[in-house]
């Protein structure tokens, strides 16, 4: 395996991060988001962060298009336009403070954020206020920032769109229809950063059939699982990975 990579990287750094990306390849099916949340602080603690967060830009973006024809159909388009809008913005920034801050520090940063948007999840608040053009755009500037440093802005944007009078399908096509949007202009950002590599794209070709097989899988639960229960799941499997990309443990279980 190892043959295959422009990194020399040990086996089991490898085979960790199939792992990770196939458990984060299920959340991203499921729900259209959450991926990012498992496999970013885990990869970031293995490879760092200005390799984990664009190696998940590729196999997700690579991956995933498979999704958006749905989603365009069933998504509010002029809702996630606007939030698009936002993201414009926000994905530059993110992108400059991923290439300009310290590689541990960002890792912090990343297991704060990852802890932060998790204790939101998990407190069951929504915003319920009717939607406007400014609070949409400011909530995807925000999304876009966290996207852009570390391809984390799945939560600000459900918290956004569950809390209103939305259908659970309509609210998943938004999710997955704004992200599909949000990668493209973080590829773009990223290559202006010059953050996509051919390191970036052999360790993606690694890990990408597992992420594909998770999110086959987790596709497929959408319409088949308690979604409470998995989201439960998801919850936990979100907490570990912040625990295990904790920089003060890396003299621990590194």
């Amino acid at each position: 395996m190892q043959d295959l990579l422009p990194l020399h990287l040990p086996t089991a750094t490898i085979w960790v991060l199939v792992v990770a990306a196939f458990v984060a390849g299920c959340a991203r099916g499921f729900s259209g988001f959450g991926g990012a949340l498992i496999f970013v602080p885990v990869a970031s603690a293995l490879i760092g962060a200005k390799l984990a967060v664009p190696l998940l830009l590729i196999v997700d973006l690579v991956l995933t298009p498979g999704l958006i024809p749905k989603a365009w159909h069933n998504a509010d388009r002029g809702n996630v336009g606007v939030m698009a809008l936002g993201a414009v913005v926000g994905v530059p920034t993110g992108t400059y403070l991923l290439t300009h801050v310290d590689g541990v520090m960002i890792r912090w940063a990343i297991v704060a954020i990852v802890a932060g948007l998790l204790a939101l999840l998990m407190s069951g608040w929504r915003y319920h206020g009717r939607p406007h053009t400014s609070l949409t755009a400011a909530v995807g500037m925000t999304s876009g920032l966290f996207s852009g440093a570390a391809q984390v802005g799945g939560p600000p944007v459900v918290a956004y769109w569950l809390g209103g009078a939305i259908a659970p399908l309509t609210v998943r096509a938004n999710i997955v229809l704004y992200f599909a949007i949000s990668s493209v202009l973080s590829v773009a950002s990223y290559l202006v950063a010059g953050l996509l590599t051919w390191e970036t794209v052999g360790l993606s070709l690694t890990i990408g059939p597992t992420f594909a097989l998770g999110l086959y899988i987790g596709s497929r639960l959408f319409s088949r699982a308690n979604e409470a229960t998995f989201r439960r799941i998801c919850y936990g499997l979100i907490a570990t990975a912040a625990i295990i990309g904790l920089p003060a443990l890396d003299g621990v279980l590194r």
